[in-house]
C-alpha cells in the first residue's frame, strides 16, 4: 500500500510538470496581466532556466545517486551543449543579418569557421552535439573506469578537467568569444528569439524534456540495469566477483548522464541570451551536487526539487538582499543538510513508510 502511494507521487509529479508547461502560455495570454493567476514573461523565463537546471541536477543524480559516482564536472556537458546551442544561435543569426560576430571581426575572419557551417541547422547542431557528448564521455569514462578510479579521485579529476575547459575557453584564439562568450542571438528554428511566443514556447520545452527525461530514468531505476547499478554503488567489489562488467555499466550510466546534461545547456543557453565560460566554471559543477544532495541523493524527484528550490531561492534573494543572498543560501543548505541527512524527498520517502497501514 505504501509502496503504491510513493509510485503515485512518483508519476503524478511527472503529471505536474507537464501541468506547469501547459499552464505557463495559458496564464500569460489568458489572464490579465498583474492578476494573481497570470505569469509574467520574466517568470515564465526563470522557470524555463529553472527546469534546464533541474534536468542538469537529475543527470547527475543518475550517476552519483544510482552508481555511487560523484562527479564534480557535470559543467562540461552542460558547457558543451551550451556552446553547440550558441554556435547554432549565431549561424541563424548571420543568415538574416549577414553581420559576422564582434569577436570575429576583431580576429580578423571574413567569414564562419568551416566547422561552424555544420551547425547551421538545428537537427545537425542537435545530433553532432550529442555525438560530441557521448564521444567525450566514452572516452574519460572507458579509461577513469577501466582503472577502477572511483570516490574521491573520480570527483577531483573531474573537476579539474573542468578547470581546465574553463581556462581553454577564457584564451580568444580558441575562437569562441573569450571572456565574452557567444551572444547576439536573434532567431530560433526560424522564430524570432525575444519574441514572447518564442521565450514561452522554450519554457514549455525545458518542463517537457525534464518531464520525459524523468519518466526515463524512473523506469530505467526499476530495470535490471538501474538494480545492477545500485548494486555497483553498494558493493562493487562483490558485483565484479560476480561476473559483471561494472565499467560497461557504468559507462552506459555515464553517457546517458552526459547527454542529458548537454541537453540542459541546449535549453539554457536561448533562455538567458548569451554562453561564456562561466558555464563550465567548477564552482557551477559543485552547486550541481549542493541541489541533489539537498533534494535527496538516489530519489530522482529529490535531485529536480533541490534544483528548483535552491535556485528559486537564488533568483528571489539576488533581488531581495544582494549583499547577504550568499550567506542565507549557504545557511539554508546547510540546515537542510545537517537536520536531513537524506534529503528532502530522502525524508519524506521515509516518512510515509512510517505511515500506518
Amino acid at each position: 500500500m505504501k509502496k503504491r502511494l510513493e509510485h503515485r507521487i512518483e508519476i503524478g509529479f511527472a503529471a505536474l510538470i507537464v501541468l506547469l508547461a501547459v499552464y505557463m502560455p495559458v496564464s500569460h495570454y489568458a489572464f490579465p496581466h498583474g492578476s494573481v493567476l497570470s505569469l509574467s514573461l520574466f517568470s515564465i523565463n526563470l522557470i524555463g532556466q529553472i527546469m534546464s537546471f533541474a534536468l542538469l541536477a537529475l543527470a547527475l543524480d543518475l550517476v552519483w545517486g544510482m552508481a555511487g559516482m560523484l562527479s564534480l564536472g557535470h559543467g562540461i556537458f552542460f558547457g558543451i551543449g551550451g556552446y553547440m546551442m550558441g554556435m547554432y544561435l549565431l549561424n541563424a543569426a548571420y543568415a538574416q543579418t549577414h553581420v559576422l560576430p564582434d569577436f570575429m571581426q576583431y580576429m580578423g575572419w571574413s567569414d564562419f569557421p568551416p566547422l561552424w557551417h555544420l551547425l547551421s541547422g538545428f537537427g545537425a547542431t542537435l545530433v553532432l552535439c550529442m555525438l560530441l557528448v557521448v564521444a567525450v564521455a566514452t572516452l574519460f569514462g572507458f579509461v577513469t573506469f577501466r582503472s577502477r578510479i572511483n570516490g574521491v579521485y573520480f570527483s577531483i579529476i573531474t573537476q579539474a578537467l573542468t578547470y581546465a575547459l574553463m581556462l581553454l575557453l577564457f584564451i580568444n584564439d580558441v575562437g569562441l568569444g573569450g571572456n565574452n562568450g557567444l551572444t547576439g542571438f536573434t532567431r530560433i528554428l526560424g522564430f524570432p528569439l525575444a519574441s514572447v511566443s518564442t521565450q514561452i514556447g522554450l519554457a514549455v520545452a525545458a518542463c517537457l524534456v525534464l518531464a520525459a527525461a524523468y519518466l526515463l530514468l524512473r523506469f530505467l531505476a526499476g530495470s535490471s540495469l538501474g538494480r545492477a547499478l545500485v548494486a555497483i554503488r553498494d558493493d562493487e567489489a562483490r558485483m565484479r566477483f560476480l561476473g559483471y562488467k561494472t565499467h560497461v555499466l557504468k559507462l552506459l550510466a555515464w553517457g546517458l548522464s552526459a547527454v542529458l546534461a548537454a541537453l540542459a545547456g541546449m535549453l539554457y543557453v536561448p533562455q538567458v541570451g548569451i554562453v561564456n565560460p562561466t558555464i563550465v566554471s567548477p564552482s557551477l559543477s559543485i552547486e550541481i551536487a549542493v541541489w541533489v544532495a539537498i533534494g535527496g541523493r538516489g530519489t530522482l524527484i529529490g535531485a529536480i526539487v533541490g534544483a528548483i528550490l535552491v535556485n528559486g531561492l537564488k533568483f528571489w534573494l539576488t533581488a531581495a538582499a544582494p549583499s547577504v543572498w550568499p550567506f542565507i543560501l549557504a545557511g539554508v543548505t546547510l540546515l537542510i543538510t545537517i537536520a536531513m541527512g537524506r534529503g528532502l524527498w530522502g525524508e519524506t520517502r521515509v516518512a510515509l513508510a512510517r505511515l500506518p497501514r
